[in-house]
């Protein structure tokens, strides 16, 4: 099992995502700007995928660029959040741990009622 998975761009990130098994991944640090395809266009592939995981999965974005409107492209394509380069490494590490602790702690979606 690995701890980190790493893709060179949108196009594996979303193979990767959808091969695996639902849950498998905690959270995705995804780069805005990448090859082949883009963060924004990844993260909107991902959410797309019919997993029941997909929706609860925190993607957060990484990125130089650090005006309001990239926020705002960063949340309209599904993304949880934005931190901006060069990282934060303690920040990066409290969005994470914000992140998973809220997608395990709320309700799934067979228990509410």
């Amino acid at each position: 099992m690995s701890i980190v998975d790493h893709v060179k761009n949108g196009k594996e990130a979303v193979r990767m995502v959808s091969k695996s098994v639902p849950y498998y991944y905690d959270a995705i640090l995804m780069d805005i700007r990448m090859p082949e395809m883009n963060g924004i266009e990844a993260t909107k592939e991902i959410r797309a995928l019919s997993r029941p995981d997909v929706a609860s999965l925190p993607i957060i974005a990484m990125s130089a660029d650090a005006f309001p409107e990239d926020d705002a492209a960063a949340i309209d394509a599904g993304m949880n959040t934005r931190i901006t380069k060069p990282i934060n490494t303690n920040l990066l590490f409290t969005i994470f741990a914000q992140a998973i602790t809220e997608r395990n702690t709320k309700p799934s979606e067979s228990t509410k009622t």
